[in-house]
């Protein structure tokens, strides 16, 4: 009887301890998710815990191949430069792109100049793969603080947007374009990157007759038709009252600054593209600058132009003719000639060197362009033309890229005019985009 007991007694002792082992170790589970949840709810834990899932999913991302894709500044997109074209190849999201110019000039009578002549950044953002808002913000010649220098022929400087306007791509053939935008003219106002065009400077006749950099507020259509592309808008129109004598129609593009509208206008563009690397097209602008003035001051630009580059070689050349009504009421209110006819015309070639050698990262071109224009070829009844105005320059020059989105440029410039008189002048360039 008593072994019984003690064999009952032992077993109970037996059973009993692994249910109490098993108490003990749920409040040891339940004291640690107590703490666990305490760690949790602090705010450094919990910002750390974040940046590890962001690392760990970019880690992903580059396992995948998944990574955005870094878009460089080499195609040109419905007629930009290769950097204003790169929210166009961009996924969904910002992008950015920009060009500089430095100079240092120096005539042969006259003072030598080193200038920051603009430095310039795109910004664009692609809402997705139908709607896209692109612009140009430029500085030039520096700072505001300086106001310019007359006497040695230095400008003030300046801040302003160039273009910015929004883009719905619909198809290829047919996209709509409302904003700031470029005026669809000549070859170096869609396209004034100086990795773009030969010469430490632009083209004199896409200066005084087509008013490059010029952009007016409107909207239209362009895009792709096969080997033919288009662009045409309606937009505000010129204000004669700051034509002048020397600069024709250039002072007169308004730039959508609180731009005078009464006034509209129509420009458009055709280009066919018969092989790769050569084009031919004509581009025309017509509408009225007297924006509520007395007369209309109808004004109308037009110009065909060509490019081919082949094995090395580069060949451009444009021609350029303008009209504006009323010359006479325009000049009697300026207070000086306005000539009713302006025109220029320039040819443009260059052979890469470097095409020889089969480096493609580099480019060594010698370079020679001829240009004349006049923005007084025929003036109103009763008022006298000044033949200082008729303009033939010679540019002589090599531009070295060591890369194909930097350059430098060294040229000399022959400037002759009609009344006799002219200058010579050396510049060196230095230009990049990204």
């Amino acid at each position: 009887m008593k072994l019984a007991i003690v064999v009952l007694f032992a077993a109970l002792v037996a059973g009993s301890a692994p249910a109490q082992e098993a108490e003990d170790l749920q409040r040891r589970v339940k004291a640690l998710e107590e703490k666990l949840q305490r760690f949790e709810q602090n705010s450094e834990i919990v910002e750390l815990r974040r940046e590890i899932d962001v690392l760990t999913q970019e880690i992903e991302a580059l396992k995948t191949g998944q990574q955005r894709k870094l878009v460089e500044a080499t195609t040109s997109r419905y007629g930009l430069g290769a950097a204003a074209s790169k929210v166009y190849s961009a996924e969904p999201g910002v992008s950015f792109g920009g060009y500089g110019e430095f100079e240092y000039q120096n005539p042969q009578h006259g003072t030598a100049l080193a200038d920051v002549v603009r430095a310039v950044l795109y910004t664009g953002y692609k809402f997705n793969n139908r709607v896209l808002f692109n612009s140009e913000l430029e500085v030039e010649h520096a700072s505001t603080e300086f106001k310019g220098d007359e006497s040695r022929g230095a400008e003030g400087g300046a801040v302003s947007i160039e273009f910015g306007y929004l883009d719905y791509l619909l198809r290829p053939s047919a996209n709509i374009r409302a904003g700031l935008v470029l005026m669809p003219m000549g070859l170096i106002n869609e396209q004034h990157e100086p990795t773009a065009y030969f010469g430490t400077h632009r083209p004199e006749v896409e200066d005084r007759i087509l008013p490059t950099t010029w952009s007016e507020l409107g909207a239209g259509v362009f895009g792709d038709v096969g080997s033919m592309t288009y662009r045409g808008y309606l937009v505000t129109g010129l204000e004669s009252s700051r034509f002048s004598a020397e600069d024709g129609v250039h002072e007169g593009k308004q730039g959508g600054a609180s731009a005078a509208a009464k006034d509209l206008a129509i420009a458009g563009r055709l280009d066919w593209h018969p092989i790769e690397g050569t084009m031919v097209g004509a581009a025309a602008y017509v509408g009225d600058s007297g924006q509520g003035a007395t007369f209309r001051g109808r004004v109308t630009l037009a110009d065909v132009h060509a490019e081919s580059k082949f094995r090395g070689i580069a060949l451009r050349g444009l021609i350029a003719r303008g009209h504006i009504g009323d010359a006479a009421a325009i000049s009697e209110r300026n207070g000086q000639t306005i000539g009713s006819s302006l025109a220029g015309w320039y040819v443009e070639g260059a052979y890469d060197l470097a095409s020889m050698l089969r480096r493609s990262n580099i480019s060594i071109s010698p370079y020679v362009r001829y240009e004349r224009s006049d923005t007084q070829r025929r003036v109103p009844l009763g008022f006298e033309r000044d033949s200082a105005n008729d303009r033939r320059i010679t540019t002589l020059g090599v531009a070295f890229k060591p890369i194909p989105q930097t350059v430098i440029k060294t040229d000399w410039e022959k400037i002759r005019t009609g009344a006799g008189d002219g200058k010579d002048q050396f510049n060196i360039g230095l230009g990049y985009i990204f």
